[in-house]
């Protein structure tokens, strides 16, 4: 039996390390999730409903409503929220990943990954820079015309560039060159980002677009040091999805949570969720901000860390420990270590030089959790806990315990086993 076990967990880390996700589109959301197509919101973690959500998804909500003309002003739209007129769906049910509060509308342009590898797709909404965002729960003037702007200039103008490359954008070969220049891809893609605009450039300058646009275009791309954020957490949705198609097995292929509830999913457990209560980040904050305004743990970020890098990384961005209150190298050093105590593997294709070019993490193996007691750790922006605040600090948090004691007793189950 442990043995069939141990089988199947390589069958997901080679369906891992063999993935090969290629960016290959920006398009409406509701062109390729059909879902989006009626007053419909996809939410990150696992599934829930408006009177679950704190404040800055609500709010994330309210300016979706917004943007998509349902309603013209705030009260209308809350009162549409309130009364059941918006169905809500969590993106990971649709192929798709969102951060933050996870909210994606029809309109909003998604980025497009296919593991080439495997043949499936991937979706992502872009990242919308700094400021006062959607992802955060802000929803003023100023963020529904970035949103306008992202879907009338900034998709069309990067589809146009993904269509003139011969197959798409390798990412493979971005995350590879970036991990080696100190990104870990949650906190930290300013190495990944230029490296992209820097794929980016040739091809939008000879674009079909007018000059304005180019500029403005790639001012906000050279601006966005975490634009690949968003590409990352499609890539790593592409590679899980893929494992879970491994009927056995004790890896997670899922992690994400959404201010109320935490909630895993397991390569030998299907689409079903073991959730528990969500923590809240501790790090460091803003001037002016302190623990007390931070809100619970949300997004779907965390397939990051469910891929091997993020917060399990660490040992790769030591530029980025202190931003997020771990302390120094040594910290950085220590939580890689520790986070390979509950893994099975590596993954040779992003090799880490900080940490004598091994492989990143790969593999979180429930038992391992169970038996250690070590839960994964997460690197998030801390969002305040009132909608419209936006990001006022940056952490780590830990996955709740119980999420894995769960998935394990009910693998056991699967099994026969009497616990």
């Amino acid at each position: 039996m442990f043995k069939k076990i141990d089988e199947a967990n390589q069958a997901v880390i080679e369906k891992i390390k063999n993935s090969q996700p290629f960016l290959l589109d920006v398009v409406p959301a509701k062109s390729v999730i059909s879902e989006l197509n009626g007053k419909v919101l996809l939410h990150a973690g696992p599934p829930m409903e408006w009177n679950q959500m704190t404040d800055p998804m609500k709010g994330s909500c309210v300016g979706a409503v917004l943007f998509e003309g349902w309603a013209d002003d705030e009260a209308k739209a809350r009162k549409m929220l309130e009364e059941g007129e918006i169905q809500f769906i969590p993106c990971h049910h649709v192929s798709a990943v969102g951060p933050m509060g996870g909210i994606t509308s029809g309109n909003m342009p998604v980025l497009v990954v296919e593991n080439k590898e495997h043949g499936n797709r991937a979706y992502c909404t872009m990242n919308e820079g700094i400021g006062k965002v959607l992802r955060f729960g802000a929803y003023s003037e100023e963020v529904i015309t970035r949103l306008n702007w992202m879907r009338d200039v900034l998709g069309p103008a990067l589809s146009k560039v993904l269509r003139s490359m011969d197959g798409g954008m390798n990412v493979n070969v971005i995350i590879g060159r970036a991990i080696t220049m100190g990104d870990e891809f949650h906190q930290r893609n300013i190495a990944a980002s230029l490296v992209f605009l820097k794929e980016v450039a040739p091809h939008l300058t000879i674009a079909d677009l007018d000059e304005k646009t180019k500029h403005d275009v790639m001012k906000f791309l050279a601006d966005t040091d975490q634009f690949f954020l968003n590409i990352m957490m499609a890539a790593s949705k592409a590679a899980m999805d893929a494992a879970r198609s491994v009927e056995h097995g004790t890896i997670v292929t899922a992690m994400t949570r959404n201010g109320h509830e935490f909630g895993i999913r397991v390569s030998g457990l299907g689409d079903q969720w073991f959730t528990a209560p969500v923590n809240t980040p501790e790090g460091l904050f803003f001037t002016g901000y302190s623990q007390e305004d931070a809100n619970p743990d949300m997004g779907d970020s965390a397939i990051t860390e469910t891929f091997g890098v993020g917060g399990m990384a660490m040992v790769a961005a030591p530029g980025v420990t202190r931003f997020i209150g771990a302390g120094g190298f040594d910290n950085a050093l220590a939580i890689s270590n520790e986070m390979s105590e509950i893994c099975i593997a590596y993954n040779s294709n992003y090799a880490i030089p900080t940490w004598n070019f091994q492989g990143t993490c790969l593999g979180i193996d429930v038992r391992k959790v169970v038996e250690t007691g070590i839960t994964p750790i997460i690197n998030t922006g801390i969002a305040h806990k009132q909608a419209g605040v936006g990001q006022v600090g940056a952490g780590t948090v830990r996955v709740p315990f119980g999420c894995f004691e769960k998935a394990l007793l009910a693998y056991a189950e699967k099994l026969g086993i009497e616990v």
